[in-house]
């Protein structure tokens, strides 16, 4: 509805900016001049003790020096109450003695009908609420209170009784001038299929009125108290005033206190909303009854941001979550989203704060997980992940859920994400007490073994070990190797997305340089979408990490030297050597975890001869693999492999020997 202008500036002139503000502020009496219509105080929309906040009441603004938060009367009660701007219109323009401007017919006649159906609402709020102090409502009481609800509460949230027998409301009603028609269009009573008399909808049921932003109660909320009576909780039908799907219980105090501490919370029933409230968690909303819809839903973003949604940890509370992060999916934007706290099984805010008080709920509140965290588990707990094919499966469902969301830029976010998770899980396991560099499986080295740890910073022991030498060229031969795969990564992203698979399996032995790995692998996707996808990577690891990945990287001359590793080269060459790269460095890491084995031969070998022949030939064995890379072809020579297979036949040879008694 377009509102004149002239109207607007009517109420700007009737109402005082400062009476609406003052309802918020204590105003500073050292700075303020009532007199001149120019208050101060502490502003509402930041936390602070000095008053910063002005407002200058003559010309109907204010201005907040602290947060810069400005506006007038209309913006103040959006900003503060979370109001939308005709609710604030409806409400100042009544302060200001007003009446709106006139809508069309039938709109009009819209209007005058939800007003009556309002009142009839109102005055069945009022009856129910009398009925909880009668003696018929004694089972009712000792329900609460069993329930741990205070007097204060049930006035609160203004809890009643209706009594049973067929036609009590009715009665009231009708005795109060509200026809028949009224009060089964607001869904208070029913009609029978059968075309019998009207007849009262709760009967023997604890009533919660429900309300709406504007504070009209548009429908109820009824529960059994008696075993056997189902259903356990019946909602009031959908009617001119209520939209199921639309609306949320208590979302006109919530959205004050949410505006107020920067938080909302949604919680499964109106029990839970009220023992929140009773321990000082007044930013707590419900569904009514069904799963959140996507109205429901953008409304909650419009009250908070970040909204936690409070569920029970069994199969149904963890099923109701990912129907609802389904639904969230296809509508997230920067700056809204949901987090989750799943609570134990059997548990709800209700048992929480009452065993633990208000303390006990923030401390669970505190540690809600954002939706990529159960995403996640759901995907891979439970899956074993043991083989390509079931890997794939995983990327596949993966990549269904996370292609849901429609913000580009978002999406890219999730899928940086899910990469450092895919790395983490996928990453070479190390034993348990091994350190790094030991070979998987072979145990604690022994006398002799060669001994395999970080190139940057390898062991004296490891250089004064039989094979040292040998061990200190494979150290620096393999840094070049590590350095040369990332490098032309970088400086090529779309390979590097080509050959994530590899990347992720293949074993890093240098700190340094498995940490720019996986830095690499969690943000590739995300580089794609940008115009310049290799200067942006750069710049995206260096954060990561919190260094330059150039300067390690072309650290060696080598890589320096190798031009199909620069921005220069064709994408066909630079595949090819990232390729061959990574083809070399797996097979040489599998030769020498062949020699660690050979190694832990020699050290049981019981005859000193054989153990030094083996030694020697183990030695061989290992430089020709270790041989730098300028020298080496990636192929074995037909000596190289007669060497290897003497030595293999050699290891056989030994362990089938009788062994010495000692």
């Amino acid at each position: 509805m377009n509102l004149p202008q002239a109207f607007l500036d009517e109420i700007r002139d009737r109402v005082s900016l400062a009476q609406v503000v003052g309802r918020k502020v204590t105003w500073d009496p050292r700075k303020s001049n009532a007199a001149r219509g120019d208050y101060w105080s502490p502003c509402p929309f930041h936390q602070e003790k000095t008053a910063s906040f002005h407002v200058d009441d003559v010309k109907g603004y204010y201005y907040c020096f602290g947060c810069q938060a400005k506006g007038n009367v209309f913006s103040f009660l959006r900003d503060s109450e979370n109001m939308g701007f005709m609710e604030a219109v409806e409400l100042l323009a009544g302060q200001a003695g007003l009446a709106m401007p006139a809508r069309d017919p039938a709109a009009a006649a819209r209007a005058e009908e939800a007003k009556g159906l309002a009142e009839a609402m109102e005055a069945a709020v009022q009856f129910y609420r009398l009925q909880l102090n009668s003696a018929r409502a004694t089972e009712a009481r000792t329900y609460l209170e069993g329930r741990d609800l205070s007097p204060a509460a049930i006035e609160r949230f203004e809890i009643g009784f209706a009594p049973e027998g067929r036609t009590v409301l009715i009665e009231h009603l009708r005795g109060k001038g509200f026809s028949m028609e009224r009060i089964v269009e607001a869904g208070l009573a029913g009609k029978p299929r059968d075309g019998g008399s009207p007849y009262d909808r709760f009967r023997g049921r604890i009533m919660f009125p429900i309300r709406d932003t504007r504070g009209r109660a548009i429908a109820f909320g009824a529960r059994a108290i008696r075993p056997g009576q189902e259903p356990k909780y019946l909602n009031s039908p959908e009617t001119p005033l209520f939209d199921k799907g639309a609306n949320l219980y208590n979302v006109g105090p919530a959205r004050t206190a949410a505006k107020k501490c920067g938080q909302l919370v949604i919680v499964e029933g109106y029990m839970d909303v009220i023992a929140l409230a009773q321990a000082g968690i007044d930013h707590a909303v419900a569904p009514l009854g069904t799963a959140i819809t996507e109205t429901q839903l953008r409304k909650l973003w419009d009250l908070c941001p970040e909204p936690v949604v409070a569920l029970d940890g069994d199969k149904a509370g963890m099923g109701a979550a990912h129907r609802l992060i389904s639904l969230a999916l296809p509508l997230l934007e920067a700056g809204k989203a949901l987090r989750f706290v799943i609570l134990p099984a059997d548990s709800d805010p209700d048992d929480i704060v009452r065993l633990g008080g208000a303390k006990a709920m923030e401390e669970v509140l505190a540690k809600s997980l954002p939706m990529i965290d159960l995403i996640w588990t759901k995907e891979t707990e439970g899956h074993p992940l043991d083989s390509p094919e079931r890997r794939a499966a995983l990327d596949q469902r993966l990549r269904q859920r996370i292609e849901a969301i429609a913000d580009e830029r978002l999406r890219a976010h999730y899928w940086s994400e899910i990469k450092t998770r895919r790395a983490t899980l996928f990453a070479p396991k190390r034993e348990a007490g091994r350190p790094r560099g030991q070979m998987p499986g072979r145990g604690p080295a022994r006398r002799g073994a060669p001994r395999w740890s970080p190139p940057a910073a390898p062991r004296p022991e490891t250089l004064a070990s039989l094979l040292g030498a040998g061990a200190a060229g494979a150290l620096a031969e393999s840094r070049i190797r590590e350095c040369a795969i990332l490098a032309g990564c970088i400086a090529h992203p779309e390979l590097a997305a080509e050959f994530e698979d590899r990347l992720e399996r293949i074993a890093f032995t240098c700190d340094d340089l498995e940490k720019i790995r996986d830095a690499l692998l969690s943000c590739v996707d995300e580089s794609l979408s940008h115009p310049n996808p290799t200067e942006w990577i750069g710049t995206a690891i260096g954060r990561r990490i919190g260094r330059d990945p150039y300067t390690e990287l072309f650290a060696p001359g080598q890589v320096r030297a190798n031009r199909h590793l620069s921005r220069d080269a064709t994408p066909e060459q630079a595949r090819r050597a990232i390729d061959e790269e990574l083809t070399r460095h797996a097979a040489i890491l599998g030769r020498l975890s062949e020699t660690s084995e050979a190694e832990r031969e020699i050290s049981e070998a019981e005859d000193d001869g054989v153990a030094w022949r083996l030694s020697q030939a183990a030695q061989a064995r290992f430089e020709a693999d270790t041989r730098p890379l300028a020298e080496h072809a990636g192929t074995s020579t037909q000596d190289e492999m007669s060497l290897s297979l003497e030595l293999d036949q050699m290891i056989e040879r030994h362990k089938s020997r009788p062994k010495k008694n000692r």
